[in-house]
């Protein structure tokens, strides 16, 4: 298995709290845990799988340290990394753009040659739009803290034994 980091922006903490969530469920198989306020394109480079985090604000809006570093992106050679990622959206409040960001994510990650697994059906989930559905999936986990907080154990349980068979590790 190759090195395994994720990489998450939060603001108001609930993308740290699924991060590490997320490392607790992988049982010690995560060697790197980074608020990407605090990351470089090194920290994308030295991880063979890249697990990334980002919550959707105001109108389908990144967090805004994924925003700042957001260009730094368009340096960074993914070819051959595997990748899967999470996003947090609030359903209710922002129905129309729920996990927005996550889909934002994904676009730039494959335009960087990454291989992004960790697809996540949108069956069970109650919103009216999102910029993160590919062929009638969300493009990763996704998860809403705001009102569905009590999902998320279990959801990130079976998101993380999905990405471990799709990932080999």
């Amino acid at each position: 298995m190759g090195s395994v980091s994720i990489i998450y922006g939060s603001t108001t903490g609930n993308t740290e709290e699924v991060a590490e969530l997320v490392a607790r469920e992988l049982n010690g198989s995560v060697q790197v845990i980074k608020d990407i306020a605090k990351a470089s394109a090194a920290d994308f480079s030295a991880a063979e799988i890249l697990l990334l985090g980002t919550s959707t604000w105001d109108d389908g809006q990144l967090q805004q340290d994924w925003e700042y570093f957001f260009p730094q992106l368009d340096t960074i050679d993914l070819t051959g990394k595997k990748v899967a990622l999470f996003g947090l959206g609030n359903a209710q409040g922002f129905s129309g753009q729920f996990v927005d960001a996550l889909g934002k994510l994904y676009h730039k990650i494959a335009e960087r040659g990454a291989t992004i697994c960790g697809f996540w059906p949108t069956d069970g989930y109650t919103y009216k739009s999102s910029g993160a559905v590919l062929n009638g999936h969300f493009c990763g986990l996704a998860l809403d803290q705001e009102n569905d907080r009590q999902k998320t154990p279990q959801r990130v349980k079976a998101w993380v034994a999905q990405i471990r068979q799709e990932m080999n590790f």
